[in-house]
């Protein structure tokens, strides 16, 4: 974009005038943000905030936010029954945890084709593949200094 003279002297009288950026950019056929970058550029006097353009000339100030309470707010369970608190048990047992072997899902062939499958033979336990091939998944990582040695 290329600001002539006469599209500057535009701007200018836009920006006296008090209008937004986004219209002045609307009016210029070019983006808010180059409206923004080419009046920093002119010097221009800066634009109030649309945010805070209510609040200068309001009559009424905002009211406080209450104030926060400060301890607890509930009263003790018990009190509120009107006796000891109850004693709390479960009511299901947590589920066992059962190590089961998961087939690896090491990829054999062409997705897509008959002929592809997974290897399916007994995972390690915390991985997804079996040994064979979690040996070629998990490389260890070398340390740099053996290789400035």
């Amino acid at each position: 974009m290329e600001w002539s003279d006469d599209v500057i002297a535009r701007l200018r009288v836009l920006w006296v005038e008090g209008l937004s950026t986004a219209e002045i950019g609307r009016r210029l056929n070019v983006s808010k943000n180059a409206v923004v970058g080419k009046a920093h550029r002119l010097n221009l006097p800066p634009r109030p905030s649309p945010i805070r353009r209510g609040v200068e000339g309001s009559a009424s100030p905002r009211p406080q936010a209450p104030r926060r309470a400060q301890g607890p707010t509930l009263p003790p369970l018990a009190a509120s029954m009107g006796g000891p608190a109850p004693t709390l048990r479960p009511i299901m047992s947590a589920p066992k945890q059962t190590l089961r072997a998961t087939p690896c899902c090491w990829p054999s062939g062409e997705p897509g084709k008959p002929s592809f499958h997974f290897c399916s033979a007994g995972s390690v336990p915390g991985k997804p593949y079996c040994e064979d091939h979690a040996a070629i998944a998990y490389v260890r990582v070398r340390d740099r200094r053996e290789d400035a040695a």
